[in-house]
């Protein structure tokens, strides 16, 4: 398993696109009303995380990451470094679409391809072994524990590559809004906001 530092990892709060089931990729929408206050949660899972002790903080540049981002780290009086390894995977001609629009476009996609997979398989996106080459080039410039806000795909693979997994075992990563996965002493914990 590879040597990383702890790091803590935040998926944006829920968007307009979200709400809607539109692919969002390299694209952006605004937080809707749940996703300020599921950014708001994790700014308090981090606070009661001790997070606050974490020397460095990254965010994805894109506006729904940013804006997370703002919000969650406000109680820790922190603000983030934009990187842009941390951008979600790009879905090409996908971008924009719900999953009905894309399976009434290309109806041979989604049954051909594992459910994680798929999502590397767009016309004119982003393949795996791409992503997976910008996720591991940021863990390896981490010098300390660090803060990440990133998104949803590009969480499972950072997170996957961090704990030594394949892309099947990446597969199997859980993912969510509104929590925040620590990754330290060699395995990850999800952290939920306080009952």
């Amino acid at each position: 398993m590879p040597d990383y530092p702890e790091i803590f990892v935040l998926r944006h709060g829920q968007t307009v696109w979200n709400a809607e089931g539109r692919h969002q990729g390299q694209q952006d929408s605004c937080l809707t009303i749940l996703g300020r206050e599921q950014a708001a949660i994790q700014g308090q899972i981090l606070a009661d995380a001790g997070a606050g002790e974490s020397r460095y903080v990254y965010a994805s540049p894109q506006g729904r990451a940013w804006s997370t981002a703002e919000i969650a780290l406000q109680p820790l009086g922190k603000t983030a470094v934009p990187d842009d390894r941390l951008k979600e995977v790009s879905f090409g001609e996908w971008e924009g679409l719900t999953a009905f629009d894309i399976d009434a476009r290309w109806p041979d996609n989604r049954a051909a391809a594992d459910r994680f997979l798929w999502h590397f398989t767009a016309p004119g996106g982003e393949r795996f072994e791409h992503l997976r080459m910008r996720a591991k080039s940021f863990l390896q410039d981490l010098t300390g524990p660090s803060i990440v806000v990133t998104h949803g795909i590009t969480s499972r693979v950072l997170r996957g590559l961090w704990l030594g997994l394949d892309i099947h075992g990446m597969a199997d990563i859980e993912g969510g809004q509104g929590v925040v996965y620590h990754l330290s002493d060699g395995r990850q914990t999800r952290l939920d906001p306080a009952p």
